[in-house]
């Protein structure tokens, strides 16, 4: 479970709590300049300086708003797909995967990664040559193959088409469901929210 306790974030909002079951997807909304960014940034170790946060972040038994930002355990994908171009797909993945996956293992989990999303014949593809949704999909196997505790999703559908984002958000679903891994979505779309799905609304300060 990823637990957010008490956290109050000046002059942006306070008293923010939620829990994410594994698993399960909570949506975060709110209007723009709330925090919600902001939000994640403390989560993962990136807040500016220029705000003050008070709380607690906790993922199971673990306190994690105290460790070092590569201790954390959170993955977290972002409205750009932001690969790097100088380098082929499947070296993108490459830089994802934990220190212990060594050898000819390491290529096996990244072609094995891009096949489970449609992408088996592209390891040596140059990302410029993606389209937006392959790009989308290289996106997330990254954030995946570092085997993330809890995943943030910060608006990873916001410059798909609306016909890809249904397709590609239902598959992004689909998979951390199924790896059971607890995830926070921040979309300012109401269609992006799970069936049933809890949502947390996010304020400024008053």
């Amino acid at each position: 479970m990823l637990k957010v306790k008490d956290l109050t974030i000046e002059p942006l909002f306070r008293e923010v709590n939620f829990c994410v079951p594994r698993g399960e997807i909570v949506t975060l909304m709110g209007p723009s300049g709330s925090g919600k960014s902001t939000l994640f940034a403390w989560m993962v170790g990136a807040l500016s300086d220029d705000f003050q946060a008070q709380g607690e972040l906790w993922l199971d038994e673990r306190r994690c708003d105290r460790l070092p930002v590569e201790s954390r355990g959170l993955g977290i994908l972002f409205q750009d797909a932001l690969l790097f171009d100088h380098f082929t797909v499947g070296q993108n993945l490459l830089l994802a995967l934990p220190e212990r996956i060594v050898g000819r293992a390491r290529r096996d989990a990244v072609e094995q990664a891009l096949s489970s999303a449609g992408l088996k014949n592209h390891y040596a593809s140059d990302p410029a040559t993606l389209s937006g949704g392959e790009r989308a999909r290289v996106s997330l196997l990254r954030a995946l193959l570092a085997e993330p505790q809890a995943l943030l999703l910060d608006e990873p559908f916001g410059r798909l088409d609306k016909t890809l984002r249904a397709t590609f958000r239902t598959w992004v679903f689909d998979v951390v469901r199924a790896r059971g891994i607890p995830v926070i979505l921040v979309t300012h779309d109401e269609e992006d929210i799970p069936p049933n799905g809890e949502v947390i609304a996010i304020s400024r300060w008053q």
